[in-house]
């Protein structure tokens, strides 16, 4: 009997410039899930690109129940038993859940017309393997919650009948319980004999659905291991080459927490959130908790203009404010960070030094022209500052690994000296290594008197760097803790309004 249904042996993989893989080795077992972890960079997307049959590696070779294959295209892994979801969504928006699941596969008969009847059917067998029975096969994905649309895509490669699934971080749009849903349904395929790849910056999640774990760095295999014979520390140390204590960082006792700065009165907006009531001190870290669909993130844009609100009353140092778009919030220093930093954040075609003053040209012009000697020392104290690991600032923001985008958008916002700061999702798909710096980025901007808020999915981020924690359930605040209060049952309790 074969050990291992998956085998990578020496892979390597030139890119110009750049060795992201050097001589990988990859064992997966039938019926197992297999962490793949690393910082961003140590070469896990490259990995999953290959088996995926997206990139042919330069050298080592890939073996399926003990044979070797060779793969030309995505079609060509599929074949073989390899699905992939990737962690950017492959869904077409404008089509239905069951024309995206089954994308040129659909049930056709006389004159290639497609059974439509069927091709429902042939869905409804497929949600009802989560055990889902209120999605429409006929409804448009644009439609659906990100959660959701995340459920169609596993859909969609497990409809392949794959041997071995990859899901690149499957969990970075989903809450506690919508993440405990995906764990069932991974317990439940595995029972079938499904072998998973499971990547992920969440390294709790590890600990809780995985059997062995892999560990690259800089595009090497370090080591692999049985998740029940390490700790978070051995996965941390060999993924950044460190130690890193206390991830979270502490308020140290010299940066006490101000006076009230910001409030927010009766805001609310029609169908989203409705009444909302809170204030932040100076200096003050508030985190923001709730399912996917509480209202945190619309609130948020809400009070940054982004989607104004249509009653209630916002305050900065005790004046009354009017916020009808970002350049308002601007000009009163409100910061917000947007939960998708690729789409709504920043301008990915655009350099470094471009994002980096995009929300602040007044500062750097004269007229019509730009102070180009200005702009440069700006931007190259930003760069080490935030630590943006980048040979120029003048490269394009899209060839930045995910970390460092987060971290140019950071720079962007506290480049505005903001009195108030919004982060939403502030370190969603970000390695451990990077998550440490941001979490530090934001402390050191608290201890300025600046008033932090995190809206975060995330909630041991939320426990972990908070001062204190809001909770939000159907656009109402449904309860308040302080950091001594909160605890992981507290907080879904509120959140689910389901007693402990």
């Amino acid at each position: 009997m074969l050990k291992y249904i998956l085998e990578t042996k020496g892979i390597v993989k030139d890119f110009p410039g750049v060795r992201a893989l050097e001589q990988v080795d990859l064992k997966i077992k039938k019926g197992e899930v297999h962490a793949l972890v690393g910082e961003n960079g140590a070469g896990k997307s490259t990995l999953m690109l290959t088996l995926g049959g997206i990139h042919k590696p330069d050298k080592g070779e890939i073996l399926i129940e003990g044979e070797r294959v060779h793969f030309e295209s995505a079609h060509d892994a599929n074949s073989k038993g390899i699905s992939v979801v990737y962690q950017e969504l492959s869904l077409v928006p404008n089509l239905s859940v069951a024309e995206n699941i089954f994308a040129n596969r659909q049930p056709v008969g006389k004159f290639n017309i497609i059974k439509k009847q069927e091709l429902i059917q042939k869905t409804k067998e497929m949600l009802k393997l989560f055990n889902i029975d209120y999605i429409d096969p006929m409804m448009l994905v644009k439609n659906l919650s990100i959660a959701n649309q995340q459920v169609v895509e596993i859909l969609k490669a497990i409809s392949f009948n794959p041997k071995i699934l990859i899901l690149d971080e499957p969990t970075s749009s989903l809450t506690e319980i919508e993440v405990k849903r995906l764990f069932d349904n991974i317990r439940m395929l595995k029972k079938k004999g499904i072998s998973f790849i499971y990547i992920s910056h969440h390294l709790h999640e590890i600990f809780e659905i995985a059997d062995s774990v892999t560990i690259l760095r800089d595009g090497k295999y370090i080591c692999d291991a049985d998740v029940k014979d390490i700790d978070e520390d051995f996965l941390i140390r060999n993924m950044v080459g460190r130690e890193i204590v206390n991830m979270y960082g502490e308020r140290k006792e010299d940066q006490k927490i101000g006076d009230t700065i910001f409030e927010v009165k009766d805001i609310s907006k029609k169908d989203t959130y409705h009444n909302i009531n809170f204030s932040v001190r100076q200096g003050e870290i508030v985190g923001f908790a709730g399912l996917v669909g509480a209202g945190r993130t619309e609130v948020g844009r809400g009070i940054f203009g982004a989607e104004p609100i249509d009653s209630g009353v916002i305050y900065l140092e005790g004046k009354k404010l009017k916020i009808k778009s970002p350049s308002d919030a601007i000009k009163h220093k409100i910061s917000y960070l947007t939960e998708d930093r690729k789409t709504q954040g920043l301008y990915l075609d655009f350099s470094i030094k471009s994002n980096f003053i995009s929300n602040k040209l007044d500062d750097f012009t004269s007229g019509i022209f730009i102070k180009d000697n200005k702009v440069n020392r700006s931007v190259e104290g930003y760069i080490k500052e935030f630590g943006v690991v980048t040979p120029s600032a003048d490269r394009n923001v899209s060839n930045l690994s995910g970390g460092n985008q987060q971290k140019v958008l950071l720079g962007m916002w506290f480049g505005i000296h903001p009195k108030v700061l919004i982060v939403d999702e502030p370190t969603r798909g970000v390695d451990v290594g990077a998550k440490s710096e941001i979490y530090e980025l934001l402390r050191e901007l608290a201890s300025k008197g600046t008033a932090v808020i995190v809206i975060s999915s995330d909630l041991p981020e939320v426990l972990g760097i908070s001062d204190r924690i809001i909770v939000m359930k159907e656009g109402h605040i449904v309860g308040e803790l302080s950091k001594e209060e909160a605890d992981e049952e507290n907080v879904i309790a509120l959140a689910t309004g389901v007693d402990k």
